[in-house]
């Protein structure tokens, strides 16, 4: 347990550094819009889908701990949110899909809203 927990962090480490490279390299890059984000929420999707798929053929958890959960969820949450959403489509279990979507995007900017405020 100890191990993967290490694997994860490391992982976490290396996507949050990537993150921020991305970030660091779009600096200026359009106006108004956070493009850098943007990248990230995109690459990140396309990585975890690339490597879900992987994985699904090729038996190796600690290696998909350290990319999958460590390096994806360091580099971009959203690409994990959008794994959990597909998976509950490919499960049809719609009605959780649409509470998950719906619910993680409404509640969410209804909580940075209410913690913003709070602090202000």
């Amino acid at each position: 347990m100890l191990k993967d927990f290490f694997l994860v962090g490391a992982g976490s480490f290396f996507g949050g550094m990537a993150r921020y490279l991305v970030s660091y390299c779009m600096k200026g890059v359009g106006s108004g819009f956070p493009w850098a984000t943007f990248t990230v929420n995109v690459v990140g999707c396309l990585l975890i889908g690339l490597l879900w798929a992987f994985f699904s053929r090729c038996h190796a958890p600690s290696l998909s701990l350290f990319l999958v959960v460590g390096f994806c969820g360091g580099f971009t949450t959203f690409s994990t949110f959008s794994k959990e959403s597909l998976a509950l489509i490919q499960t049809g279990d719609y009605s959780s899909f649409l509470l998950y979507a719906l619910g993680s995007v409404a509640l969410g900017l209804l909580a940075l809203f209410g913690g913003y405020v709070v602090a202000k």
